[in-house]
């Protein structure tokens, strides 16, 4: 079983949706069964509250639920619990590596270096916070174009040990 944790400032907006779009993309392909996602912030200030209504309703949008996410904050046990860590932008990444004191099994990385390096649109950027952007839509293409590229490697991964 793979398993990944979503990583942004309040997982209230980013995160939350990254984790319910690369839940249904898992669920489509019919394979629930091997994986755990979820999400997390890096701070404390949005513990226990749900998804933002901006970002709860851009997951609306696109057919996508999210029935009682609440926020909560990252702890040093993630990293032994999870396969991958995956920030939203580089200040995640940052305080990821602050609390685990490194990143020694190379767990962590950020979205949009999922993408192929050919998409000069995503590649190599953050996910900018749509909490200070008001901007949902850009949010929704950038997690939209970094879950689906994630899947793919992860997918892709999963049918060479099963072919090999």
């Amino acid at each position: 079983m793979k398993k990944i944790l979503f990583v942004c400032h309040g997982n209230i907006c980013r995160s939350p949706m990254a984790e319910f779009v690369m839940k249904r993309l898992v669920r489509r392909a019919g394979l629930d069964d091997l994986f755990e996602i979820a999400s997390a912030a890096t701070s404390n200030e949005e513990v226990g509250n749900p998804v933002y209504p901006l970002a709860k309703r851009t997951l609306a949008e696109h057919g996508i639920g999210c029935p009682g996410k609440t926020a909560r904050q990252l702890t040093r046990a993630d990293y032994g619990r999870y396969d991958m860590l995956v920030g939203m932008d580089m200040q995640n990444l940052r305080n990821m590596e602050r609390l685990f004191g490194g990143d020694p099994l190379g767990k962590l990385s950020l979205l949009l270096d999922h993408t192929p390096a050919s998409d000069t649109l995503h590649h190599g950027r953050d996910v900018s916070d749509p909490w200070y952007t008001r901007r949902f839509d850009i949010a929704w293409d950038d997690i939209s174009a970094g879950c689906n590229a994630l899947f793919d490697k992860l997918t892709a991964d999963i049918h060479e040990r099963a072919d090999g």
